[in-house]
């Protein structure tokens, strides 16, 4: 037992603390960086609105705010229903608990690959998995189960090639299929970015993968992570923000 000035804590009361602290520091993590934080600090604010119309006698708004804030709970699952699904598929996923890798010698073919795209001003998309499964797009389009190579992908992304349409999906460094369809993004017109760049932030947006993209307009490649794109990627940044992005 704890003793803190004249309050005395259990253990249990300590480890009851402990869980709700741990709890709030990794719903934290989950919308960081997200709209979920715009949002939510909306949401504080009309508490605060309530709570002061409370104290100055505004009747009326303090009426409309408690029956709004009396649906709290069903506000807070339409508004954040795909991160609540996003954030349960990375507590399933163990997304906290171990980490995605890849090897060097994958890693560099990735990267030799994408370069020799850029340069040819070919198009194509590699999605990364992490440590929610996409097992759904896999199905959804032509299963390979290779090897990564350089080779392979620049056959892949070949104009006039069966499987040139659509993404690659690389799971646990291996080419888990191909031709995939991926969801688009919502967030961005479709004169800012093409259709291959508009999916690679769709599929960052609602799951922990890593898109990599190589556009056939600019000759540019660019990544995909968490709903934000980097873009004009030369070798070293492109490198570099690999490594980074799957050390998270």
């Amino acid at each position: 037992m704890l003793e803190i000035g004249t309050v005395e804590l259990s253990w249990r009361e300590m480890l009851d603390v402990g869980l709700v602290a741990l709890i709030y520091y990794y719903l934290l993590l989950l919308i960081r960086g997200t709209r979920a934080v715009s949002v939510l600090y909306g949401l504080v604010l009309l508490l605060l609105v309530y709570y002061a119309s409370d104290e100055l006698g505004l009747a009326t708004l303090n009426w409309f705010l408690a029956n709004f804030l009396g649906s709290i709970f069903l506000v807070v699952i339409i508004l954040f229903q795909a991160d609540i699904r996003k954030a349960l598929a990375q507590v399933g996923g163990g997304s906290f608990w171990r980490k995605a890798t890849i090897k060097s010698e994958v890693m560099e073919e990735l990267v030799a690959a994408f370069l020799a795209l850029a340069k040819s001003k070919i198009g194509g998309i590699v999605v990364l998995e992490k440590n929610e499964s996409l097992g759904e797009i896999v199905q959804r389009g032509v299963e390979l189960d290779a090897v990564l190579t350089k080779e392979l992908l620049l056959s892949i992304f070949q104009p006039g090639t069966p499987l040139h349409d659509g993404a690659v999906i690389v799971r646990a460094g291996k080419v888990a299929a191909a031709s995939c369809i991926l969801p688009l993004t919502t967030g961005i017109g479709r004169a800012a970015f093409g259709t291959r760049h508009r999916a690679a932030i769709g599929i960052s947006e609602e799951s922990d993968a890593i898109a990599v993209v190589a556009s056939e307009e600019r000759g540019e490649i660019s990544v995909a992570v968490g709903g934000k794109l980097t873009t004009a990627l030369d070798e070293k940044r492109l490198r570099r923000v690999l490594k980074t992005v799957l050390e998270k």
